[in-house]
């Protein structure tokens, strides 16, 4: 155990001296011997097109150059035996080409390209190549869909599965798209959703469209065609309007209901970075609408958008704050319903810390890091030129520690490339870093005697690249002399470069960089020249002329006398065209004869090589009647002009009295002023909010700090919004003062085990009051007796060093300038570093196990072994494996803290799951630092109550049955007897006697007959095992009313008696037609053929057994003015038996058959009688016979 804490910790001191190494990695130069390194490649998941050849890229730099190889499906690839695959000089790409055929399906597969040179081996990323596809739609005959108005409906789309997917929409004939909105939207998988049909959707050309990106080819469904039912004719439109669609029809309306998705709750599974989209789809009339929350919290305002009618949910680049319940809410005013979406966010893995190439010198040591996360966390693996580590040469120079790889005295030759790979379920990523031993003397990278050029007051940066090894120590100097520039508003970042964070006039001159190792020297230069800015002093200003007068738009600028200056004008953000009405010199823009075209914003910018600065002003064009003041009251009001004529009075040490005149409120009064500052030495050109007053003021005393050389603006406020702000005030200095501020944020802590770290919070500058700000800090070791130990700084933290481990001190602090010191802060308590416990607990034991409890015991260690502030005694505990064969379980450690001074501890530890074995160790835990672990207890927790079931279901197969399904609990807790089931019946708030059965653990299904039909059951099912039962799952019965009523409406009609008694009402009706119908037939006639010497028609055949059929054609038509109209309705018959004669005598055939026939009423003539078409009627036939 000692030596395994010995080796840990001289592992955590080697990661913590190469910390610098690392971060110092700097790119070697091309010239210089060095391992490969792969610069460009394809994506990994890469899909190409068909017409095209295949490129697979692979490019790799390295000295001396890299060769290149590639593996396909994990096999070596030989490009010389494929005439059509060819390989890139000085590169690893494959050309793939089929200009002499061959199938670009053949070529499909997983490549790895490998790029070799004498130093090592780098690796691509596997490359799955797959080709673009574009299936046809399968044909299909589609129905014409048949709907009533009011009900929703689902065209589907069911595009062909292409490669990447298409990109679906929905069009008509005449390839105009479908109207979306509220009601008719397209889903997420292509359907097209109504939620109600409108007589007005019916039409023939319903056809969805898939657009496939790579061969830009659009495929078309064969058309639906939708059929409307309505209640009423739909041609009379008189009624129609945008409020009513319905045309004044009566539709049902309905409740909200879900088209997509279905049922109550549902799930969504998406990765880390990647785009969630949810969507809700809703049918009802009126149609519903959509509304979205999240449970627990807000829905993330700045990531969500709401899309497609606020039925779709958009999260773009989702994380893990983005897991948790969405639920949709559709609602009209009959009723609404929810749906709850379950959203996880996995993550395949993302880089922490990516390895990258490692330069040292020979003796020098140095790391490598792989980090990375993901859900579920990745596994890490390392590979040397492309095989694992384990597999390799031992090497003494490097150790492997999980993530990171140590490498101490390395040699010349020793140079490699190194890959780590980190991979879970959903993805992989592939580093390559490679470790190059070079001893070499400092050299330069970049350019030589640089010219920067900035602005002052701005932030600049002056590069100095740097390579050598061992890694250079680089300097800077001004002007070839005085000390190193690093602190204040100076910065030296790890690449070499100069930060200066405000650049003065003092500032300008020659900077010289000097990097230097054992092996030599180098130096560069660069000159920085500092220039006045660019900055419009009189810009243009807001007019309103009078159509016909002329306008002038003044552009006064200044800047530096050396950087030369373009002026340019803009209308409304678009270049000004000049001409004989519109002129500009140097310092204006003047426009002649102004007409309506020329209002607008006019924009001056004045542009040197490194900076700029721009105004603008609006012109507004007036008829020449607003000239009369009577009429000024019809103007629209606007924002008003700005304060003038700024003055200071009443000069104090610690305000001053600021006076304006207020401008023009153009019809709108001023209801406020806002009085802003700007100050020369902190924060130059940047203009703060000083304070705010009434609109009826315009003289206010303000109230200023010490040592601030102020100028003030004023903005005027009013309905319409704020004015542009005022000319600058006179500067008024503030005189000097002592710091009056007690300083916050005081704390004493230890960074390391010998120190104490003493923070606090910096004075802000505007409370400073005074020049040459510092710090004095006081500090004494606590009830010591000693004197206090003091140093000034002007940093916001001092380090005490070579203190004893975790020891108390008094610390504070007092901030001064040159006018004095302020007042000193209140004495505060601090520590010095923390170190590792040396003592693990001891003894550990357990006692009074149950099913999911037990009692911790231990031995406590010494106070003073704990080197640090005593945190609590840290369990490890983990649930080794269930009692229950065959319960695969989770052996994640879990941790519980117990917080105890007691020399004979013991705690309890709950929420076990039972009837399981555990294994559990203890630490003692400082502040920052866990000791050595305690012995390994086991223990096995009794058996309990079983959980819930996993499920518990209920179905209704007919009417007279429910059957009820389950599934065994995930957490049996114990051996399973079987499940007890206990349901009564449910009626309001009324309840039946309960009723109870119960079943051996292997049934996990029931099935109850139904005394009646319309009851209504509550279920109650619970697991068993010996302890008793566990947690009860309870479910209602559904309410299936109105299904019952339908399908009794169907049962009704396949009765017997109903049957029988329909059959004697068909039965009497048809025999009082037969009676009617003989006694207004008597002396009729059989209808014949008119000509005898006809031929016989074809419908005039002969029956099987030899005799004719004597027909008409009219037998075969419809009753005409009877028929029933296509929206069900049916008309009345214009004719009635009253229009029939009574007479005509009966007629014989020279045959002597009977041919006797309806004649029409004697008024009517003989034509109109033969227009009639009536159908020859049985009845006659049967009388004749009689």
């Amino acid at each position: 155990m000692l030596a395994q804490g010995s080796h840990a910790a001289l592992a955590v001191m080697s990661l913590l001296l190469l910390l610098r190494k690392q971060a110092a990695a700097i790119e070697v130069p091309q010239d210089l011997k060095q391992p490969p390194t792969i610069v460009k490649q394809s994506l990994k998941d890469y899909i190409v097109d068909p017409r095209d050849n295949i490129i697979i890229e692979c490019e790799a730099k390295g000295n001396p150059l890299p060769t290149f190889s590639w593996r396909r499906n994990g096999k070596f690839l030989n490009i010389g035996k494929d005439p059509r695959v060819t390989m890139r000089k000085r590169s690893g790409t494959l050309e793939i080409s089929f200009r002499s055929g061959g199938r670009p399906e053949d070529y499909e597969g997983e490549y790895q390209c490998f790029s070799n040179n004498d130093y090592g081996m780098a690796l691509s990323n596997k490359i799955l190549l797959r080709v673009s596809k574009a299936p046809l739609w399968p044909k299909e005959v589609l129905e014409p869909v048949v709907v009533s108005e009011g009900s929703p409906l689902v065209l589907p789309c069911n595009p062909p599965p292409g490669l990447p997917p298409p990109y679906t929409f929905w069009m008509n004939s005449a390839m105009t798209p479908i109207p979306q909105d509220k009601r008719v939207s397209m889903g997420l998988n292509g359907d097209l959703y109504f939620s109600n049909v409108l007589a007005a959707d019916a039409h023939t050309d319903y056809s969805c469209n898939a657009r496939f990106p790579f061969t830009h080819t659009i495929q078309q469904k064969n058309p639906f065609t939708l059929k409307v039912q309505t209640t009423e004719p739909f041609h009379d439109t008189s009624s129609y309007n945008s409020t009513d669609p319905y045309g004044g029809r009566k539709v049902t309306t309905s409740t909200p209901t879900f088209l997509s998705p279905s049922g109550t709750e549902s799930s969504k599974m998406v990765l880390r970075g990647e785009l969630l989209l949810l969507e809700c789809i809703a049918a009802g009339l009126p149609t519903p609408s959509i509304k979205w929350f999240k449970k627990g919290g807000d829905l993330p305002g700045q990531k969500v958008k709401f899309e497609n009618y606020n039925k779709t949910l958009r999260i773009a680049s989702v994380s893990e704050e983005d897991v948790g319940e969405y639920v949709c809410m559709a609602n009209n005013h009959l009723g609404s319903i929810r749906h709850s979406i379950y959203v996880q966010v996995k993550a395949a893995p993302y880089w922490l810390d990516k390895p990258s190439n490692l330069v040292l010198a020979p003796d020098e040591n140095g790391r490598l890091v792989c980090r990375a996360n993901g859900n579920p966390k990745p596994h890490i693996q390392w590979l040397v030129n492309g095989e694992p580590i384990e597999a390799s040469l031992p090497n003494p120079s490097r150790q492997v520690l999980e993530d990171t790889l140590i490498f101490r005295s390395v040699q010349i030759g020793s140079s490699t490339v190194y890959q780590c790979n980190a991979s879970n379920q959903h993805g992989y990523l592939l580093a390559n870093a490679f470790v190059n031993v070079l001893d070499m003397a400092p050299r330069m990278l970049g350019p030589r005697s640089q010219v920067i050029k900035v602005i002052q007051n701005n932030r600049t940066f002056l590069d100095c690249l740097f390579f050598g090894s061992p890694l250079p120590e680089l300097r800077w100097f001004k002007n070839g002399q005085g000390s190193r520039l690093d602190g204040g508003h100076y910065r030296v970042h790890m690449n070499g470069t100069l930060e200066i964070k405000r650049a003065r006039a003092e500032d300008e001159g020659t900077y010289t960089c000097l990097a230097t190792n054992i092996l030599g020297k180098v130096e560069n230069q660069v000159r920085l020249e500092v220039k006045e800015p660019t900055r419009i002093v009189r810009g243009p200003e807001r007019h309103s002329a009078i159509r016909g007068s002329m306008v002038r738009f003044h552009c006064k600028v200044t800047s530096d006398p050396t950087l030369p200056v373009s002026i340019t004008w803009l209308k409304d953000d678009k270049t000004l065209t000049l001409g004989w009405r519109l002129k500009k010199n140097e310092e204006s823009l003047s426009i002649n004869n102004v007409n309506e075209g020329d209002e607008g914003t006019y924009t001056c910018t004045a542009k040197s090589d490194i900076d700029h600065d721009t105004v603008s002003a609006r012109l507004t064009v007036l008829e020449e009647a607003s000239l009369n003041p009577s009429v000024s009251s019809a103007f629209p009001a606007d924002r008003p002009d700005p304060p003038m004529d700024l003055d200071l009075s009443d000069r104090a040490a610690r305000s001053v009295r600021l006076t304006w005149i207020p401008g023009n409120d153009h019809n709108s009064p001023i209801s406020q002023f806002l009085v802003q500052f700007e100050e020369d030495h902190w924060d130059p050109g940047t203009w703060q909010n000083l304070s705010s007053y009434l609109g009826d003021r315009n003289s206010v005393i303000l109230q200023l700090a010490p040592f601030i050389n102020y100028q003030f603006r004023v903005i005027a406020i009013n309905s319409v919004g704020q004015s542009t702000p005022s000319h600058p005030s006179p500067r008024y200095k503030t005189s000097g003062a002592a710091p009056d501020a007690i300083l916050s944020g005081l704390r004493g802590w230890g960074t390391n085990k010998n120190n104490m770290e003493i923070t606090w919070e910096p004075l802000p500058n505007l409370e400073r009051n005074g020049p040459n700000l510092h710090y004095s800090v006081w500090w004494r070791r606590k009830d010591s007796g000693e004197e206090w130990s003091n140093v000034t700084t002007t940093g916001s933290k001092h380090v005490v060093h070579d203190t004893e481990t975790y020891v108390p001190y008094e610390v504070k602090i007092q901030a001064r300038n040159d006018f004095g010191s302020g007042p000193e802060s209140n004495v505060i308590v601090g520590y010095s570093g923390e170190d590792n416990p040396t003592d693990p607990p001891t003894d550990l034991q357990v006692s009074k196990v149950n099913a999911t409890k037990v009692n911790i015991h231990w031995n406590p260690v010494d106070p003073r072994t704990t080197r640090g502030e005593f945190k609590e005694y840290r369990l490890y505990y983990w649930r080794e494996a269930s009692m229950l064969k065959d319960l695969q379980v989770s052996k994640e450690k879990l941790t519980r803290g117990f917080y105890s001074t007691s020399a004979h501890p013991e705690a309890v530890l709950g929420d076990l799951v039972p009837y399981s074995h555990y294994k559990a160790f203890m630490v003692v835990a400082n502040s920052r630092y866990e000791g050595p672990p305690s012995n390994t207890v086991d223990f096995h927790t009794k058996e309990g109550v079983p959980d819930a079931p996993k499920f518990f279901k209920i179905v209704q197969k007919s009417l007279d049955t429910i059957h009820l399904e389950w599934d065994k609990p995930l957490e049996p807790n114990g051996i399973l007897i079987g499940y007890k089931l206990k349901y009564h019946t449910v009626n309001g708030s009324r309840s039946g006697r309960p009723q109870f059965e119960s079943f051996p653990p292997n049934v996990t299904q029931f099935t109850l007959r139904l005394p009646d039909r319309s009851s209504r059951y509550k279920f109650y099912l619970s697991a068993l095992t010996q302890v008793g039962a566990g947690e009860v799952y309870a479910e209602e019965s559904p309410h299936f009313a109105n299904e019952a009523y339908i399908k009794d409406q169907v049962d009704i009609a396949t009765q017997g008696w109903f049957i029988g008694l329909m059959c004697a009402i068909a039965l009497i009706v048809l025999i009082l037609l037969i009676v009617c119908f003989i006694k207004r037939s008597r002396g009729g006639k059989y209808p014949v053929r008119d000509k005898k010497d006809l031929p016989l028609d074809p419908v005039d055949q002969k029956d099987p057994d030899g005799s004719f059929d004597y027909h008409s054609d009219e037998d075969n038509k419809p009753l005409q003015r009877s028929q029933t109209s296509l929206n069900g309705n049916v008309k009345e018959s214009d004719d009635s038996l009253v229009d029939y004669g009574e007479g005509g005598d009966g007629q014989f055939n020279e045959d002597g058959s009977f041919i006797g026939q309806y004649t029409v009423k004697k008024d009517k003539d003989e034509t109109e009688g033969n227009e009639s078409s009536e159908a020859t009627s049985p009845v006659n036939a049967i009388y004749s016979l009689a």
